[in-house]
């Protein structure tokens, strides 16, 4: 087999969108070429440092007792974005520093990704006009899509903040010691006595708009990730053999009872607090594996075979699948569950610790200053009405319309709301209310769903797949 390289394609270095073209000339302008040399010669010895880091594993010894590579860039990218958002307490630019920084190291740190590729078909003419079909090397399509669309994020929220500069009409006070707020040491946002002016409301509203997108598109790449790697043998071989153990017998009899609404089952429970919910995921996610373990066991005398016809178990794979969609647009800020962990943490594929990683702090970001906006909206709405009450901070349940856009070219319309096309639940769940439907189930309808942005993977989805593609959610406050 004839293996060349296109006269027309570029080098990878080349592909890569946002601000690392400009840059170095902007550098330029501004130092001697002595400082230049200087800089460039500093810049290459952190790079060198970083990545034998990197190469050994985390491993200083030299032993070879290191992690593996993916796991060690998942948490390179990881720990930068701890250095450089930290609690992202408020509504302020980042430093030029620190941004300087930010953007110089995760262009290391993504430029891996230049050199994963895949072999695809190609037509080559030789001098004698005679073609040939050979093969070319290409960026693995997952990264060529993805990684460019989460720069484009990554530079969204970067520009939202630094949108904050020259506001003038709230500010920020440290709370009281011994404040009983769950954030505490988050500083309070206070605004005018009158509240904000009715320009600065709408043009915040436009800013959360805007967040809320790129929380939204990075959620629905990060989902979709984790949902590609493989599960480890690890954790199966701590899953109860079957699906009742692993959910206790109420849940158990809600799931797998004729009629099944998934809002009465939730309001069954208490999920009051971050640690039950996740508790709840833990044991909906773990009986979603047990299912599928079950119908795909052929043989019988195998410990995950079972008494339950395949229709029946498909059905309470279904309905589980449905509880775990809720969760995760309804409580936006629960950490990562002990499935999203083990899979992180035994993952060997580096493109797909790449993405997962940059995804989610992309998120976590998103999800803070999303926060921080809404501390602002809900002091000026105090203000204008005292008779409400002041409302919690933080709010762990989302109770907005969960609505995303369709963009045409890898996320191009990110700051866009405009011309939205949307579909309920139960349109995509395929479920028809006229067919034995209860009007319980109807609750369900009232909670907008819709497609993520379109993202790029060669492997065929199964029916939770396509679930877990449509956004998932991760802790930003347990990620850093």
């Amino acid at each position: 087999m004839v293996r060349a390289m296109e006269e027309d394609d570029q080098p990878m270095e080349q592909q890569k969108s946002g601000w690392a073209f400009t840059r170095s000339e902007d550098l330029k302008s501004s130092m001697g070429s002595d400082g230049m040399k200087e800089r460039e010669h500093s810049d290459m010895e952190q790079m060198k440092e970083k990545f034998s880091k990197l190469l050994l594993g985390e491993d200083m010894s030299g032993g070879g007792k290191g992690v593996s590579s993916a796991l060690a860039l998942s948490n390179a990218i990881t720990n930068l974005a701890a250095s450089a958002f930290g609690e992202q307490k408020r509504l302020e630019p980042m430093a030029p520093e620190t941004k300087a920084r930010w953007r110089k190291e995760i262009d290391w740190l993504l430029s891996v990704t230049d050199h994963i590729v895949e072999f695809v078909p190609s037509k080559q003419r030789s001098k004698d006009g005679t073609q040939m079909e050979i093969m070319v090397t290409k960026q693995r399509t997952d990264l060529q899509m993805n990684i460019p669309a989460l720069r484009k994020l990554d530079a969204v929220l970067l520009d939202c903040l630094d949108n904050f500069k020259d506001q003038n009409e709230f500010y920020y006070v440290k709370n009281a010691d011994g404040s009983t707020d769950d954030k505490w040491w988050i500083p309070t946002p206070k605004v005018p006595p009158n509240g904000l002016s009715e320009t600065t409301r709408k043009w915040l509203q436009s800013q959360k708009d805007s967040v809320n997108q790129v929380l939204k598109a990075s959620m629905a790449i990060n989902a979709q990730v984790l949902t590609e790697m493989e599960i480890p043998e690890s954790y199966v071989d701590t899953l109860p053999k079957n699906g009742r153990s692993s959910l206790g017998d109420s849940i158990y009899k809600s799931i797998t009872d004729e009629y099944f609404d998934p809002d009465i089952l939730l309001s069954t429970l208490d999920l009051s607090s971050e640690h039950k919910i996740l508790e709840f995921k833990n044991k909906i996610e773990a009986s979603v594996i047990i299912w599928k373990r079950k119908m795909n066991a052929k043989d019988s005398k195998s410990s995950w075979s079972s008494a339950v016809s395949l229709e029946k178990r498909e059905l309470f794979e279904d309905r589980a699948e449905t509880i775990l969609l809720i969760l995760k647009h309804r409580f936006p800020g629960i950490p990562q569950s002990s499935l999203d962990i083990s899979k992180i943490q035994c993952n060997r594929d580096v493109g797909q610790a790449i993405l997962e990683s940059y995804s989610r702090i992309i998120e976590s970001l998103a999800f803070t200053v999303l926060s921080r906006i809404e501390d602002v909206l809900q002091a000026d709405s105090f203000v204008q009405n005292p008779s409400n009450g002041e409302q919690k901070r933080y709010p762990l349940k989302d109770p907005s319309p969960i609505t995303v856009n369709f963009p045409n070219d890898e996320l191009e319309k990110t700051k866009s709301d405009e011309t939205s096309t949307s579909m309920t639940l139960l349109d995509f769940m395929g479920w028809n209310l006229d067919q034995g439907g209860t009007d319980a189930n109807k609750d369900v309808d009232s909670k907008v769903l819709s497609k993520p942005p379109n993202i790029v993977t060669s492997k065929k989805f199964s029916y939770m797949e396509r679930l877990e593609s449509l956004g998932g959610a991760r802790s930003p406050t347990a990620r850093h």
